[in-house]
């Protein structure tokens, strides 16, 4: 059985973690499931990605009991960070179309790295995100270094990673680590679903706007510049633009087709 599920709902490919048990803590199986997914959506067609989770968790963080070696042997934590979560998290950042996440509970360790790499982060009110790697004698990974200053600022980064207390989706959204907050994991998949679905019907430029934002983190001033002029020529010569333009004089809603 797969430990992820995935289905399209029109141009959203809605990807969801599958071993509730567990409330979705990530496994070899499961970094391997992801893996074909994320292979399958960037090869579908889709326009939007949509991550959730199944049961009543997001992603606790690592399967800490299947990630243990049955061999005996001792392998480096940081090796099998590199040969396992460092590829899926640079494809998933990579995929050229927006990513929309909807946290319907628990975003725990690496699960809460998935949760906010995502453009347009929802989450239900009873969603909560921790990062526990403290608290059996880690360092955050997935990203969490990268993102959560960048998001919440130096002091409450640190204060998330070294105190490893639980983030409210209310807290979180306070704090502009969640753009929308739903009182109860019905009206979050429809909340969240309504953007996707927004974004996948949006222009081609909305995957560019992806990529200048995710590159502007490595870039100085100048080189971001140049990156977005370089954007506005692949931009300005779509059919999207066209018919913006012309949907703009015409008084009437655009039909992108994403070209």
């Amino acid at each position: 059985m797969s430990r992820m599920s995935l289905a399209y709902e029109g141009k959203v490919a809605v990807l969801k973690f599958n071993h509730p048990e567990v409330m979705n803590a990530v496994g070899k199986q499961m970094i391997g499931d992801l893996a074909e997914c994320v292979a399958d959506i960037r090869a579908s067609g889709a326009r939007c990605l949509l991550l959730s989770g199944e049961g009543r968790g997001f992603c606790a963080g690592a399967n800490l009991q299947d990630d243990a070696p049955t061999d005996g042997k001792q392998r480096s934590s940081g090796s099998g960070l590199r040969a396992s979560y460092h590829p899926i998290l640079l494809a998933i950042k990579d995929l050229p179309m927006p990513m929309v996440s909807a946290v319907n509970g628990a975003a725990a360790g690496v699960g809460m790295s998935f949760a906010l790499m995502a453009d347009i982060v929802c989450a239900s009110k009873n969603a909560f995100f921790l990062q526990a790697f403290a608290r059996i004698g880690l360092v955050p990974d997935g990203g969490s270094t990268f993102i959560l200053p960048r998001l919440a600022g130096w002091g409450r980064a640190l204060e998330l990673s070294m105190l490893a207390e639980r983030l409210s989706a209310e807290t979180a959204h306070q704090w502009g680590l969640v753009n929308r907050v739903y009182d109860d994991p019905a009206a979050l998949m429809k909340g969240a679903m309504e953007i996707a679905q927004r974004l996948a019907n949006g222009p081609k430029s909305i995957s560019l706007i992806r990529k200048l934002y995710w590159q502007s983190w490595n870039n100085s001033y100048e080189q971001q510049l140049e990156l977005e002029a370089q954007m506005q020529d692949i931009a300005g010569s779509s059919t999207d633009f066209r018919e913006g333009v012309a949907a703009f004089l015409e008084k009437r809603d655009a039909s992108f087709t994403g070209s």
